[in-house]
């Protein structure tokens, strides 16, 4: 599947905006009075920025190759 360089600027863009909110998010779960509470919500925070952040590496990589 081919992809415009504009459209993995704007996906790369996108996911850049979601890495923040969700590393905000483990921030604010962390800093909760008792964040053993939160572990499941930590845990599925963190794998999901993980995700992002391959996708991003590929993005980044697919671009240089533009």
């Amino acid at each position: 599947m081919e992809f415009s360089k504009a459209e993995l600027e704007e996906a790369e863009r996108q996911i850049r905006s979601i890495l923040h909110k969700l590393r905000e998010a483990v921030r604010t779960l962390r800093g909760k009075e008792n964040p053993e509470r939160y572990k499941s919500q930590i845990t599925l925070a963190e794998r999901r920025i993980r995700a992002l952040e391959t996708a991003e590496r590929l993005i980044e990589r697919e671009l240089s190759r533009i």
